[in-house]
């Protein structure tokens, strides 16, 4: 039904091309609860720019019947930026250094986890599942497996505080001391996962349980605003530090 509305979405870009949707910075739950968690009900997404086309939005608003429990939270590249100043002074320089705005989105996600828990979800990814039970209430983390057996990071489910996360930024730091790649991936995005984390010892779930990408949207509605295009394109065009 997803890939239906991103058919007819083509529709309606061509009909309002200049339409936009804006995403809201907080949203309260839908539905309250007294079940308790040890991973705050809280999620958390970026992007370039909060005004959004409809099959974002539409991703945003399935997203959010399918968490109805959670509290909605989402910042643009300038609120990151000043988040990350504020609370972790001694990361921002690295951070700074980072030209491209999806390597900034990886390292943000960490920091923001650390700091306060909760799931972090790319615009573009979509719940399969109540968010509620897939998160569950005695885990600390989780993290989604691809169809290639790997970790990624377009999901995460973390708690407050966790080492596991905390390893995860001291290693994208150390890439940036070092500029150990000219690839977002390896830099800052799943290849450090993949490298820190052994996916026997940390619960994880697979995509097609948990979380997808791409149903609602696509590169072309994702990024209809953004000349530069997506991460893996804008590498090759641009240097990721400066």
């Amino acid at each position: 039904m997803a890939n239906i509305t991103k058919l007819i979405n083509y529709l309606v870009i061509w009909v309002f091309p200049k339409k936009r949707f804006k995403l809201p910075p907080y949203a309260a739950p839908l539905l309250k609860t007294k079940k308790s968690s040890k991973v705050p009900r809280v999620i958390w997404q970026t992007n370039f720019t909060d005004k959004v086309t409809f099959p974002v939005y539409l991703n945003y608003l399935f997203n959010r019947l399918m968490s109805p429990s959670y509290e909605y939270r989402f910042m643009i590249t300038e609120a990151r930026s000043e988040f990350i100043k504020n609370e972790f002074p001694d990361v921002f320089p690295y951070y700074d250094r980072l030209k491209i705005g999806a390597a900034q989105a990886d390292l943000w996600r960490l920091l923001i986890l650390y700091k306060f828990g909760g799931v972090y979800l790319d615009i573009d990814a979509h719940q399969v599942w109540p968010l509620a039970s897939i998160v569950g209430q005695d885990r600390e983390e989780l993290y989604v497996m691809t169809r290639r057996g790997e970790i990624s990071n377009y999901f995460i489910a973390s708690k407050p505080n966790n080492e596991n996360i905390k390893l995860l930024i001291d290693k994208v730091v150390e890439n940036i001391s070092l500029n150990s790649s000219d690839n977002i991936f390896h830099l800052t995005g799943p290849g450090v996962f993949n490298e820190c984390l052994d996916k026997e010892l940390i619960p994880t779930v697979l995509y097609r349980y948990a979380v997808n990408q791409g149903s609602f949207t696509n590169e072309y509605f994702q990024y209809i605003d953004k000349p530069q295009g997506k991460w893996n394109k804008e590498q090759e065009k641009t240097s990721i530090l400066k």
